[in-house]
């Protein structure tokens, strides 16, 4: 059946069963690759995308729940790379494997937008659900922080304030 989508500002038809899970419709079907599948049942938080501006577990999702509305995947998270969540993630070198960061980035970005300043409390309530098999649950904790007052000096000033080092707090 053909659902349009809205995926990162952009529409899209697709033609697939009411049932199949939006990851394998970015993955498999719009060749959005950034989405990982990590364990299928909605636990470990690789799969997340933005519906609406809610961080929401792709692998659970159907399709046909997912029509008409606005989809946001790490790609669409900003055209260059300069998000705060993105800026302060390369600050305090993140990832070790890699593999759940689109997932943790994209909950993180979700929590800003909803709390832009907020708690270690905040942090990990939001958090709660992507795992990290590495344990960088600190850098994720710092570069929350660090995403949040990037965010509120403003993109240019983020992009600046990355470029130059300033403020990394190692």
């Amino acid at each position: 059946m053909p659902y349009k989508l809205n995926v990162n500002g952009r529409p899209a038809t697709v033609d697939a069963p009411a049932d199949m899970p939006l990851l394998w419709v970015l993955r498999d079907v719009l060749n959005l690759r950034g989405t990982k599948y990590g364990c299928g049942i909605g636990f470990c938080g690789a799969c997340t995308v933005h519906i609406g501006g809610r961080a929401v577990r792709s692998c659970q999702t159907p399709i046909a729940t997912a029509a008409d509305a606005k989809i946001t995947t790490i790609e669409g998270l900003s055209a260059d790379g300069t998000h705060p969540v993105q800026l302060a993630w390369q600050e305090f070198d993140v990832p070790q494997c890699g593999y759940c960061q689109a997932g943790q980035m994209m909950s993180a970005a979700a929590l800003l937008a909803k709390t832009p300043k907020p708690s270690d409390q905040d942090i990990d309530a939001a958090m709660n659900g992507n795992i990290c098999r590495c344990g960088t649950y600190l850098r994720i904790r710092q570069a929350i922080h660090k995403a949040a007052s990037l965010a509120a000096a403003g993109p240019a000033r983020a992009a600046e304030a990355v470029a130059s080092g300033d403020g990394s707090g190692r």
